[in-house]
């Protein structure tokens, strides 16, 4: 069956996202290491913009997975609207932040929106987790891209529960999962999810 326009937007959404995911792990990662004040300002600016692309996304693989199950597909969509708005947000405060850094010693604090990113990763993460579930229940999708969508649900949790618990940036417990799901596994999804919502079912 060939894609719907939606479809074919949520594709290149999808694709966007990818993209803009992989240059926010470059600024966190990487750029803010050398130029903290210039990678603070780009990863908050790839963090807000790839919440942002990814409802259109998450809307086009509702589109293709109720048939499979409405009422699961239905909720996948809520949580991972709920998660790429947080990434918005939490994107947005950070930019804010960023461009206008507050006079008081408060910056270190969590996010009053998305603590120690709530939202961006454990709620992204079970939603990307069914959203998986029923890629590989409906056929609508390449089943290889269920299992990656699962490897990238369980390291966005393991990230947030390293950001709730041990807080430290270079720690291992959030190092590795974050330059695993943001230099690959990440990326690579949502680049395989929109050339499969771009070719039709």
């Amino acid at each position: 069956m060939k894609s719907t326009s939606f479809e074919r937007f949520g594709g290149l959404c999808a694709i966007l996202t990818g993209i803009a995911g992989f240059l926010y792990s470059v600024a966190f990662i990487i750029i803010s290491r050398s130029a903290p004040d210039l990678g603070g300002l780009l990863s908050a600016l790839f963090l807000m913009l790839g919440g942002l692309l990814s409802t259109a996304a998450l809307v086009a693989v509702y589109n293709r997975l109720r048939g499979t199950d409405a009422a699961f597909a239905l909720w996948a969509l809520l949580l991972g609207l709920v998660g790429a708005i947080g990434s918005a947000i939490h994107g947005g405060y950070d930019l804010a932040n960023a461009i206008n850094p507050p006079t008081s010693p408060g910056l270190g604090l969590p996010s009053q929106i998305d603590p120690r990113g709530l939202l961006a990763f454990g709620v992204s993460g079970v939603a990307l987790f069914v959203v998986a579930w029923l890629i590989g229940r409906g056929g609508q999708f390449p089943g290889g891209l269920g299992y990656l969508g699962y490897i990238s649900a369980v390291l966005l949790v393991v990230l947030y529960l390293g950001r709730l618990i041990v807080l430290s940036a270079t720690s291992p417990v959030i190092v590795v999962p974050a330059l695993l799901e943001g230099f690959l596994v990440n990326p690579i999804w949502y680049l395989w999810l929109g050339i499969a919502l771009w070719r039709g079912r």
